[in-house]
């Protein structure tokens, strides 16, 4: 399913991403009705520091390669939570703690999820998947 939002198309390849390298219980949050900062939420799970680590390098790897630099990187691996800022998109990747602890998607619950796994994953950053 083709995605015609560049945002939307965005946030699909950083699950996409996260996803190639295991991260859990992704889901994408269409947050810019209600937000003045973003467009989408990206929000996944990474089981430990490693992973966590992980998942951020390529996302971040990835972004840089499509054009789309990274404007900051909060919070560390160890702490069991990372946010990537792309612009458009915002990256959350926690531990199954931090991310039951923060709850964002109660906390964003008016926000409607996008259905990442339909869309296709931006062709640079497909050609490195898998």
């Amino acid at each position: 399913m083709p995605v015609t939002d560049e945002a939307a198309a965005l946030a699909c390849t950083c699950a996409h991403l996260a996803d190639e390298r295991k991260a859990e219980r992704i889901v994408v949050l269409e947050v810019g009705r209600l937000a003045f900062f973003t467009d989408y939420f990206v929000i996944g799970t990474g089981h430990n520091e490693r992973q966590i680590r992980a998942i951020a390098g390529r996302i971040q790897e990835q972004m840089t390669a499509l054009g789309r630099p990274v404007i900051g990187v909060e919070g560390e691996p160890q702490s069991g939570w990372v946010l990537i800022d792309v612009g458009d998109v915002v990256v959350h990747l926690f531990s199954p703690e931090a991310r039951a602890l923060y709850d964002l998607e109660l906390l964003w619950g008016a926000a409607p999820r996008l259905d990442w796994q339909q869309a296709h994953p931006a062709p640079a950053a497909a050609e490195g998947l898998g």
